[in-house]
């Protein structure tokens, strides 16, 4: 325990993001050198050219992973998911990388077989060390030691909110000491934890060696918000300000933009708005749905061409406009499963609607009437994962009655999404059912990676597969 006190008074975490690429130096080549025993038996293999080329090759992409966009980085606030999903990332990016590297060096002797233990292998210690790190400083900090005190000027909705973020988890290593603000008796937090207005801030942040002050003020504070900058820069105090922006907008992200100097707050991350994004989904939209053409359609095809002729007078396809991204419409294409009526454009299907035939209703059931869309997707009027696209003149009913429901123009419909998949598809029968898809619409387009995407398809397979009650 003295041990702990003796380091708590040293500013380790400067040191860390240091520490972080040694250790992982450490534990690349204990993965190669784990994978060699897995594949060969002996580490003889390890002394070629080719191999020692190809580890020195590895560490060195590794460090260079590390520092971009800054992925060693110490973060306090950051939950395992997010550590997980990042390492993911980058061996991806890196066994890549060493793969085009092996193929451009012409090295035929590199075991494809130990490079899989080695990727596994790392990934494996990588997480283990993460894990336990957080696990070490998560005891060391429930001891009192390595952690930083803040006090909030602000008792309000938006200073409640940090308090609880920082306070929930002790492996973030943060102290809470009290709220500061004016009306004191006004505040929506406990009373007990105000100490004190504007004017005690200095001298308590002083006499307590206060590491950090978030501010929870309206701009309208700027005489009180510029003193504060003030004590904070004369007593080396960390500032950080809450914005209020919440004030106008729900949004759960947000994103802000440098235009030359100046600032430019959005309301939500949109990752499907950068280039490479774009470039990734269309690949993945393209290949899947040339597979799906080529593989499944020319056997499938007749067979249900010829029964749905067979069932009932009228076309093979039932076509219909349909809102696409940024609003604009497209004719999307699905296998008829009704009679032919003429109240196709305008009502939503039923359970039990008489219109629909019996071999449509089975197709309905399990999702084969949407398979002509994998067109739709080839030729670019939508995308595999999406949401789902409404009829033009239901569109604009719910636009007029959700404000945000255009929001999920934003994105290409498609075959299947993110609301679907957690229940909210077919009939909507009162406005909260819409409101509920539109919602999870939003968080695909705000939180959107090719994982999601790629989650999304197998969780539609197996809904598919155990049946969607409300598929009719």
């Amino acid at each position: 325990m003295k041990i702990l006190q003796k380091l708590s008074h040293y500013r380790i975490s400067r040191y860390f993001k240091l520490l972080f690429v040694i250790v992982d130096v450490i534990l690349l080549n204990l993965a190669t050198v784990l994978s060699s025993l897995a594949r060969f038996g002996s580490l003889n293999k390890l002394l070629t050219k080719e191999e020692q080329t190809i580890s020195l090759l590895a560490i060195f992409v590794w460090i260079v992973l590390l520092f971009q966009n800054d992925s060693n980085r110490s973060i306090r606030v950051e939950p395992i998911e997010s550590i997980l999903w990042r390492t993911i990332k980058k061996i991806s990016i890196h066994a890549a990388l060493i793969s085009v590297s092996v193929v451009y060096l012409k090295y035929a002797d590199i075991s494809r077989l130990r490079m899989v233990y080695f990727y596994l292998i790392f990934f494996g210690l990588l997480m283990i060390t993460r894990y336990l790190s957080m696990k070490l400083l998560k005891y060391i900090r429930s001891k009192g030691y390595n952690f930083k005190t803040f006090i909030i000027v602000g008792a309000n909705e938006s200073g409640e909110k940090i308090r609880k973020v920082l306070a929930k988890d002790l492996t973030y290593g943060y102290k809470f000491l009290g709220f500061f603000d004016e009306k004191q008796s006004q505040t929506s937090v406990d009373s007990a934890m105000i100490k004190g207005s504007f004017e005690n801030v200095k001298k308590f942040s002083i006499d307590n060696k206060i590491d950090e002050m978030y501010v929870a003020l309206h701009i309208d504070n700027i005489e009180v918000i510029n003193e504060l900058i003030e004590i904070c820069e004369q007593n080396m105090i960390r500032i950080k300000f809450i914005p209020d922006f919440q004030l106008y907008t729900k949004a759960s992200k947000v994103e802000v933009s440098f235009y030359e100097n100046t600032p430019v707050l959005m309301f939500r991350t949109e990752p499907m708005e950068y280039a490479s994004n774009r470039v990734l989904k269309k690949i993945f939209d393209v290949c899947f749905s040339g597979l799906v053409i080529l593989l499944i359609f020319p056997w499938l095809f007749p067979i249900i061409m010829i029964i749905i002729k067979l069932e009932s007078p009228g076309p093979v396809f039932f076509k219909q406009e349909r809102a696409g991204r940024d609003n604009h419409s497209f004719m999307c294409l699905k296998f008829r499963s009704m009679h032919v009526n003429v109240l196709a454009d305008n009502k939503q299907a039923e359970k039990g609607d008489s219109r629909i035939t019996k071999f449509g209703a089975f197709i309905r059931k399990t999702s084969i009437d949407e398979l002509p869309q994998f067109f739709n997707v080839f030729w670019g009027d939508m995308s595999v994962v999406g949401p789902r696209p409404h009829m033009v003149n239901l569109a604009k009913e719910y636009s007029d009655l959700i404000s945000n429901y255009l929001v999920r123009q934003y994105a290409k419909p498609g075959i299947t999404g993110w609301a679907q998949v957690n229940g909210f598809r077919g009939e909507t029968k009162v406005l909260s059912d819409m409101e509920n898809r539109v919602e999870y619409d939003i968080w695909y387009i705000e939180n959107w990676s090719f994982l999601l995407d790629i989650k999304i398809v197998i969780k539609t397979v197996i809904n598919i597969i155990k049946g969607e009650e409300n598929a009719y």
